[in-house]
């Protein structure tokens, strides 16, 4: 299928207030994840693949603690997700899924990173219907090949996707539904993965490369995403020009 999946770039939290709103969004979705099941991430798988991806940012244990601490407790924030959709600069298409306890905020922060960019700011469904909404793991190969991966993958009665083999750099597409099923049949497999990607995400059915006075606008237009406190997930398909 040839999709081509790229780990999109993010900027690496390199001051203090970037780090804080890393840990900060990080805080929220650990909250939300151990108060949607149950606050112990040996019996919520949710919330155990939220700690490792925290983990993996290099979010500190006591913030990944405090949120869990928090969320055994009663009442609390209530925090609801919401989803825009758009179209960025360069005709790009664009996904942003936010968590918030405050949406008139959320939708007025959103809407002036598009303003601001140029970008138009679509209605629910308007570009959706470009992206698959799939499970993605991303993995060094090891001793199995691509074609042993997929065979795994259907053992595990899993609706694979795609498998793809780029420079020995493994990548399984399959269900969104089916994510933790195939994390098990990768992990049976090799108990050893060490995944650069494990997450739900929109992947684009075709990117829209970019470059020039377009690239520099769209990165200053997902800077601006990023910096918005409500913002968990920016999904595109931008294709970027790569840095030399």
């Amino acid at each position: 299928m040839g999709r081509s999946f790229e780990n999109r770039k993010h900027s690496i939290a390199k001051t203090a207030a970037q780090k804080s709103k890393l840990y900060s969004k990080y805080g929220k979705m650990l909250y939300v994840a151990a108060k949607n099941g149950v606050p112990d991430p040996e019996s919520n798988p949710s919330l155990k693949s939220m700690i490792e991806k925290a983990k993996r940012e290099q979010v500190p244990a006591h913030v990944i603690d405090k949120a869990i601490e928090k969320a055994r407790g009663t009442g609390g924030e209530d925090y609801s997700e919401s989803r825009y959709e758009g179209f960025g600069p360069g005709g790009t298409s664009v996904i942003v899924d936010c968590l918030t306890d405050n949406p008139n905020r959320t939708i007025t922060d959103v809407r002036n990173c598009f303003n601001k960019s140029g970008a138009k700011l679509g209605m629910a469904g308007s570009v959706a219907h470009l992206f698959d909404h799939l499970a993605v793991f991303s993995f060094k190969q090891g001793d199995h090949d691509s074609d042993q991966i997929l065979e795994a993958m259907l053992e595990a009665d899993v609706n694979v996707d795609d498998v793809e083999d780029e420079n020995g750099q493994l990548t399984v597409f399959a269900a969104s539904g089916d994510f933790f099923k195939a994390k098990q049949a990768l992990l049976e497999l090799n108990p050893d993965t060490e995944f650069d990607v494990q997450e739900i995400a929109f992947v684009p059915q075709s990117n829209t490369e970019l470059s020039g006075d377009d690239a520099g606008a769209f990165e200053k237009f997902l800077d601006m995403l990023h910096d918005c406190e409500d913002v968990q997930h920016v999904y595109h398909n931008a294709q970027l020009p790569e840095e030399e």
